[in-house]
């Protein structure tokens, strides 16, 4: 049993795909996870990240609660019980999945609060997530826009 368990994980184990494009800033980090390295979706996802930056910046942000949890943080939501307050529809697991993402991809930071029993721990945006909150809220507007029944037009 062990070796069949050792064998699935060195067949999918997790790997970092790394997009040093010499326009960007700062090298951008996606975590793959349980995929197998030479499947179609891998290499397709590789081949975007380097091509373009905007397919990085989604794999950031795609999840269904991470704008959102974005978004409730900046506004002071920024502990566990906070969120799951504001967000009462996501389970306690997605909700820890999806920070732990966004610290991945340092949108966030996780600091303890000093002094508190049990230690509390604090949601922070970093600069990166900072900047991110006026993207968020252009395109919540533009959402509104074509939920409120713009019309769609075709540009030739």
């Amino acid at each position: 049993m062990f070796l069949f368990v050792f064998l699935l994980f060195v067949k999918f184990r997790k790997h970092f795909v790394v997009s040093n494009n010499e326009q960007n800033c700062e090298s951008v980090k996606h975590i793959t996870v349980m995929r197998k390295e030479t499947s179609t979706n891998v290499i397709n996802e590789q081949f975007l990240f380097q091509v373009c930056e905007l397919n990085s910046a989604i794999a950031m942000i795609s999840g269904r609660w991470k704008s959102q949890i974005v978004y409730s943080i900046s506004k002071g939501n920024n502990r566990f019980h906070l969120l799951k307050r504001e967000l009462p529809n996501i389970s306690e697991q997605v909700l820890g999945r999806q920070l732990k993402e966004l610290e991945t991809h340092a949108i966030l930071v996780k600091r303890e609060i000093p002094d508190t029993v049990p230690v509390g721990i604090e949601y922070l945006l970093t600069s990166k997530g900072n900047d991110l909150i006026p993207i968020l809220e252009s395109l919540c507007n533009w959402g509104k826009v074509y939920a409120d029944g713009k019309e769609i037009s075709i540009s030739v």
